[in-house]
């Protein structure tokens, strides 16, 4: 994790950098105006979704925020604690170095890294297992840890980047949406918890991004499909700004097979089905 803070036209910016080794990236922002403004961010990245879309995130918040620091410039300043978040054992106490050096967590942005594809009679458990404790339980321990600070307090904002795929099964894809559907409803349970401490949860579920991760999983070649990452990073904005519940950033075909699942499941499976066949068909020729 890095830590940086510096002073810019009577502004104080403060930066924090997490590295998660690779698996997930974390953003802590306040965007409120105030005279004097004081903007905290937290974020850690990864090679892959998170780096990829992660990038644009800084940016877009500091456009429109009045900051004059350049991010770069800011991560050079930065010293450096490390922690994976896959590793829940290592996140309590992360938590605490966090709160204890910026004292407490105004926006807190999860975004699990990892994806898998493969057919289920060849997914050995581990697998599901290692897919699960990356984009389940790390987030999920890391909110926990920092939680009873921003109920303390009576103030934050929870944000987890979810996927459409925790909202509709696609085949060959199990352990990832799985991981994503509970993630979907740990963080609906958890709105309707808090609400009464005025701490808004906003759950974003985007198509596939234009990023390494989704897309190669996907296509193997990502370079014309998918979400621009700072079209994301603009909703992950609006998001925060608007206190938003629920967020689904998606093309029309997936926007149509969410409204499937609802309202026509019958024709959603027959699909469903139809697809995995077609998926399935050259891998036995």
């Amino acid at each position: 994790m890095s830590f940086s803070h510096g002073a810019h036209h009577g502004r104080r910016v403060f930066q924090m950098v997490l590295a998660s080794a690779g698996l997930l990236l974390l953003y802590r922002i306040l965007v409120r105006l105030r005279p004097a403004l004081l903007c905290r961010t937290l974020w850690w990245s990864s090679p892959g979704a998170a780096l990829d879309w992660g990038k644009s995130v800084p940016g877009c918040f500091t456009q429109q925020v009045p900051v004059w620091c350049c991010v770069d410039e800011m991560q050079a300043a930065c010293s450096s604690v490390t922690f994976d978040l896959a590793d829940t054992d290592t996140v309590d106490r992360a938590a605490e170095e966090i709160l204890k050096y910026y004292g407490h967590v105004d926006v807190l942005i999860n975004n699990a890294g990892i994806s898998y594809r493969g057919n289920i009679l060849d997914t050995n458990l581990s697998v599901q297992r290692d897919v699960m404790e990356t984009n389940y339980f790390g987030p999920i321990a890391l909110t926990q840890a920092l939680l009873p600070s921003m109920v303390q307090r009576r103030s934050g904002h929870i944000v987890v980047i979810s996927s459409v795929q925790g909202k509709m099964a696609i085949p060959y894809r199990s352990a990832y949406a799985a991981s994503k559907h509970a993630t979907q409803a740990y963080f609906d349970c958890l709105r309707a918890e808090i609400e009464r401490y005025g701490i808004p949860v906003t759950v974003i579920s985007p198509g596939y991004i234009r990023t390494s991760l989704s897309l190669n999983a996907v296509t193997g070649d990502g370079s014309n499909v998918g979400r621009d990452p700072l079209d994301v990073a603009r909703a992950v904005l609006r998001a925060v700004r608007q206190r938003s519940k629920d967020v689904v950033l998606a093309g029309p075909l997936p926007s149509l097979a969410l409204y499937l699942r609802t309202l026509w499941p019958a024709l959603f499976f027959k699909l469903m089905s139809s697809r995995a066949r077609k998926e399935q068909k050259p891998k036995e020729e």
